[in-house]
């Protein structure tokens, strides 16, 4: 004792040289690289006055702890000092036990543990209304309620915090834990954990801990308590004096820490000096071995009067509450017996005795105690008036009931998974990014996904399909892995484990690492780690793998957001926690360029209302009802976001086949605006073109006819007087509508290969004879808007004319490859089985079939599927992609597809002073009461319709997309149009502009 005494001693001395030979900046923290400090960084604390109090006293606090302690029993007092583990998953026999202690001991909290909070929240009001003072409740919520609890909203682990720069987002989920926590009566969060965890190899902290950085692991702490505080519940900082340099776990023996005084000092008391400066509340202190500051071998830290009395409250003039551990633990119950260690730990200093294992027996052992004059009447008082004293603080004063009506919804509001997203957004972290392969830019390449570790990984593998086609390949034999990998260029490797097994090792097997080099060898490697950065330390060597990412947990919103920083639609933010091995440091991580392609979050990221959003599902379930159309595809997205991303009903209204985000519809007349304008608009860019070309001037075959004067201005806006439409198919069927054998064959032979249907083929030279009908037939009389397939048919064939290309070439070379579109295209059937593509009609009126995977519209089908009004097959991904490029004034990833000048020319309304509304190949809203869209949305919006049921519509004053897909064509296009009439896309449109907060 005396030894260690002269130690401190010396210890004070050379804190106040140092304080007196230094300018008042030292109490600043001295910030290394992206933020680190070292650990010679030295932290001189405030004098107490000038400490941070979240809780000051007041006179009727005062008044109440006197009050309540006068009027209290020897063994009432007692009493207060215990916290009984509590749980609500189990039988009457321990509620009764529990009741028990509440009734004839008068024990001071319970702390909860495993259970669900509906029964949570009928125990604890249970238990107080037993209790003569009101109980403190406490819970290990580390992550969330969900570290104990079923049914709540999981965090993510510390360690991903510590990842993330932006400490208000920190500061956010501690208010957000707490407001869970005092939503369901629970006084203690016991956290944040202050280890400073620099063994890699530590069993039970990892996780758990901001990093192995002390400043890193300060400031996220403070953070952390910052937001839980704010909202009246306590912090708990643990595991005092520092758990993070063991290599055992204390819930199964006594951990040793063999650090110097001087690396206490320095490194594991930093936390503590600045979180008391900062006003924590409470500190738990552990079950450890620390020679350097108890002499007495193996005696626990927790039960040390030299540990607590003399260092965390003399020394650091901590004042607040201290709670032991819990005192089940193997680092104490080895050491004493129940009773006896309850005793050790009250004399050396604790005020609250966490999960006593014998409460009867402690009780016995303390009063015998007092009587015997070891403990002194002062003692008791300290702990027991600053227990009242926190409760007053708590409200308990003027106790109320927890409610239980409603309590799920309140534990998981929807704002939780807002800030679940922006905290993934900035946790990720890049350490290699060779030749800066992330992000990816180039879709036009064949990517592979192999997943590796025990855990799913499917929101993972679905997100990256929304930006371009990556094929998941497994193989168990690595030889035959390295086959099926042939053709490929780049290998995403996910390495995923479950949250679930934080405590367990993570790190890679074996054969995991000879997967990896043996792919990193042939392959451009993207490794992407789902799991804590430790996982990657047996990797010995990183140089053959191009980028490596850490995610660091495998949860959904983790698995999404990993995969659109992979291609762009976010930057990366993030830096490690913790070092991995000796070639990624703590510190790192490297800033990445973000690219303008979707992303993903949650609507009220983006200023939009989620509750008012959900009525488009009621929409929805309207029209197929209705039987306006068998099921649909509806996206939203706002400000570069996707928000809302849903399929309803069936693909016909006699099948079990639910619509999937991923299924393909005949998108009828977007085609005009997905495939044919992109083009024309790219050819305008060139001056190829201009607003006064003339019909003739573009297609040579017009001059001499009645079109010929008609201007590239006119003809995109639909104001050259051309008839709607020539329905061409009529031509080639016969009385009883059955394809004539002069036009048709069943089965593909020279000069018969234009495929309409599964056995009906046109003759090669019909596409002339529809294009001599179009500059053969008569123009309208007066001069006004009228809308006419003949003008993309027109732009269809200049397209080709001009660029030697077909069309279908055209739209994917210069648009779809690169965009990531892999999943809109012409005749989908060449690619795609017939089962992801939705059938449109069953035709008994031209090719008496069902119409799945061909065009529903005839002309289209009679140019081989490809038209320039119809004939493209997409989803609602895709199409939002397009639309995002128009939003963006043609760019899209980055890349200009086309000047911001031409769309602006294309957008505009040339016309409306007479009256029609178009731009040039656009729709725009109604000028009047009728027209394509709610009426709500802005002037500056356009889009298309769709015969088939569909719309895609952008609106640049909201930076809103929308896109609806459906078949109402389906069984029979000739029926009423029941989905137009009853305005179902305008009505969903309408909600969406409802759902706008930030107007």
């Amino acid at each position: 004792m005396k030894s260690f005494l002269f130690r401190i001693g010396l210890l004070i001395i050379l804190l106040f040289l140092v304080t007196n030979c230094s300018s008042s900046k030292n109490n600043k923290t001295a910030v290394g690289k992206a933020g680190f400090a070292t650990e010679e960084e030295i932290y001189i604390p405030h004098i107490k006055s000038e400490r941070k109090n979240f809780f000051p006293e007041t006179y009727a606090e005062n008044k109440w702890v006197d009050s309540i302690y006068n009027q209290m029993t020897f063994n009432e007092k007692v009493g207060q000092l215990f916290m009984v583990a509590c749980y609500s998953n189990k039988d009457t026999i321990h509620t009764n036990a529990i009741e028990k202690l509440v009734r004839n001991y008068n024990i001071g909290g319970l702390i909860f543990f495993q259970g669900g909070p509906k029964r949570q929240a009928r125990l604890t009001n249970k238990y107080q209304a037993l209790s003569k003072v009101p109980l403190f409740i406490g819970i290990d919520a580390e992550w969330g309620l969900s570290m104990r609890l079923d049914s709540t909203f999981r965090y993510p682990f510390n360690m991903t915090l510590g990842a993330i720069k932006d400490l208000k987002l920190v500061e956010q989920v501690g208010v957000s834990m707490a407001k869970e926590s005092k939503r369901l009566g629970v006084h203690f969060n016991f956290s944040p954990v202050l280890d400073i965890n620099t063994n890699p190899k530590n069993p039970i902290i990892g996780y758990r801990s901001f990093g192995e950085n002390k400043v890193n692991v300060t400031e996220h702490a403070i953070a952390l308590m910052n937001g839980v505080q704010s909202q009246g519940v306590f912090s708990t900082g643990k595991h005092f004096p520092g758990h993070g340099d063991t290599s055992t776990d204390s819930h199964s023996t006594l951990p040793v820490v063999n650090a110097t005084l001087d690396h206490i000092e320095k490194v594991e008391l930093y936390p503590y000096k600045r979180m008391f400066d900062e006003g924590l509340v409470s500190v738990m202190v552990a079950h450890l071995n620390v020679p350097s500051l108890e002499p007495r071998e193996g005696y626990p830290t927790s039960i040390s009067y030299s540990v607590v009395n003399n260092l965390l409250k003399e020394q650091l003039g901590f004042d607040g509450l201290i709670f032991t551990d819990a005192l089940n633990m193997k680092g104490a119950s080895n050491f004493k017996k129940p009773g006896d260690i309850d005793l050790e730990a009250f004399l050396a200093g604790n005020d609250i005795l966490l999960f006593a294992e014998n409460v009867p027996l402690a009780v016995e052992k303390i009063s015998s105690s007092y009587r015997d004059g070891l403990i002194s009447e002062n003692r008791l008082a300290e702990s027991v008036k600053k227990i009242l004293h926190y409760k007053f603080k708590a409200g308990l004063n003027n106790y109320k009931p927890v409610e239980g009506i409603n309590i799920h919804n309140d534990l998981n509001p929807r704002s939780n998974l807002d800030l679940q997203y922006q905290l993934y957004e900035n946790a990720i972290t890049v350490v290699k990014n060779q030749d800066a392969i992330l992000p990816i830019k180039n879709l036009n390449q064949k990517i592979a996904y192999v997943k590796m570790g025990d855990d799913t990984n499917s929101s993972f593998v679905t997100t990256l399909n929304k930006y371009t086609e990556v094929t998941e390949v497994f193989d168990a034999n690595i030889d035959s892995l390295m086959t099926k990998l042939n053709g490929y260029e780049t290998v995403i490797i996910g390495y995923h484990k479950s949250d679930k097994s934080w405590w367990k090792s993570p790190e890679l097997s074996e054969t995991e690492l000879q997967i990896v080099n043996r792919i990193a060898t042939q392959k451009k490697v993207i490794l992407d780690c789902f799991a804590k950065p430790y996982s990657l330390s047996n990797i010995a060597n990183f140089e053959p793998i191009e980028a490596v990412v850490v995610s660091y947990q495998n949860g959904n919103v983790a698995q999404e957001v990993s995969a659109e920083f992979l291609f762009g639609a976010i930057d990366a933010k993030g830096k490690l926690p913790v070092s991995i091995n000796q070639t990624f440091k703590a510190g790192d991580g490297i800033a990445t360029e973000k690219l303008n392609r979707l992303g993903f979050t949650t609507p009220e990221n983006v200023g939009m209302s989620s509750e008012k959003l959900n009525q488009i599902e009621k929409l929805a379930q309207k029209a197929i009802d209705g039987k306006m159309a068998p099921g649909m595809q509806i996206l939203v997205a706002r400000k570069g976001k996707v928000i809302y991303q849903k399929s309803f009903g069936s693909h016909t209204y006699d099948t079990a086949t639910k619509v999937k985000n991923t299924d393909l519809y005949d998108v009828a007349s977007l085609t005009k605006i997905v495939a044919t304008l992109p083009n024309v608009m790219q050819v305008y860019d060139k001056k190829k073109v201009n607003l006064e070309t003339t019909l003739g001037e573009m297609l040579p075959i017009f001059k001499a006819s009645n079109k010929e004067q008609i201007t590239f201005k006119e003809l995109l806006s639909h104001y050259g007087r051309m008839q709607a439409w020539i329905p061409f198919y009529k031509a080639t069927v016969d009385s009883s509508k059955m394809p004539m054998e002069k036009y048709y064959r069943k089965v593909a032979t020279q000069g018969f290969t234009k495929r309409v249907s599964d056995s009906l083929f046109l003759r090669d030279d019909y596409h002339d004879t529809i294009i001599k009908k179009i500059i053969n037939s008569p123009l309208m009389d007066k001069k006004e808007y009228r809308y006419s397939d003949f003008t993309f048919i027109i732009l269809k064939q200049y397209l080709e004319k001009i660029t030697g290309k077909p069309l279908d070439e055209l739209a994917y070379d210069n648009f779809y490859k690169t965009l990531g579109m892999n999943n809109t295209l012409y005749n989908p059937l060449q690619k795609l089985d017939k089962k992801v593509i939705v059938p449109t009609e069953i035709d008994t009126y031209f090719r008496h079939d069902t119409i799945q995977g061909y065009v529903h519209d005839m002309e289209a089908a009679m140019e081989n599927g490809v038209g320039g009004h119809a004939g493209i097959f997409s989803n609602a991904m895709d199409v939002a992609k397009m639309m995002q490029l128009f939003l963006q004034k043609g760019n899209y990833g980055n890349q200009q597809y086309f000047s911001e000048a031409t769309f602006t020319d294309f957008n505009t309304c040339w016309y409306c002073t007479e009256g029609n509304r178009r731009g040039l190949g656009f729709d725009k809203p109604q000028l009047g009461s009728a027209g394509p869209t709610c009426g709500c949305v802005s002037m500056s919006s356009f889009g298309h319709t769709g015969f088939t049921g569909t719309i895609a519509w952008a609106d640049p004053a909201t930076d809103i997309v929308y896109v609806f897909l459906s078949n109402r064509t389906y069984p029979d296009s000739n029926l009423p149009n029941k989905l137009s009439k009853e305005n179902i896309r305008e009505d969903i449109q309408k909600v969406i502009q409802e759902a706008i907060l930030d107007k």
